[in-house]
């Protein structure tokens, strides 16, 4: 599957949630595709291996490593995710890293939408 990436000015132009929304999704393929190749186990079992690995709390782990290391508009991508206002509450997961889950998945959208994906993958590659 390809795509023509969007120009940077574009993306930016997107809602943040919209991003998040495209974020959650892309970190969601990588990490199935990851642990399917890697492992031979029954789906349910990949699927709670995924389900670890993309839920809130580690997903705001890993927003908190990269903070430091996004670029200035990565960091404004993450905080305008990070301070949208979802429309529905979190699920067994404290607000704080529900916010910070929500801007990660921003900043990944924003480089998947503008076919960043050298630095995309850094930064997926860094939970496994």
């Amino acid at each position: 599957m390809t795509f023509s990436p969007m120009n940077e000015r574009d993306a930016l132009l997107l809602n943040a949630l919209t991003l998040a929304y495209i974020g959650d999704a892309v970190q969601s393929l990588y990490v199935r595709r990851r642990l399917a190749v890697a492992m031979d186990v029954k789906p349910h079992v990949l699927h709670t291996l995924a389900s670890e690995r993309v839920k809130a709390s580690a997903q705001a782990a890993l927003a908190e490593k990269w903070t430091e290391r996004f670029t200035e508009t990565e960091l404004d991508v993450y905080r305008r995710g990070r301070n949208g206002s979802p429309h529905h509450k979190a699920k067994n997961q404290s607000a704080a890293d529900y916010r910070k889950a929500t801007g990660l998945e921003a900043v990944l959208g924003y480089l998947y939408l503008t076919g960043q994906q050298e630095r995309l993958q850094q930064i997926l590659d860094t939970d496994l």
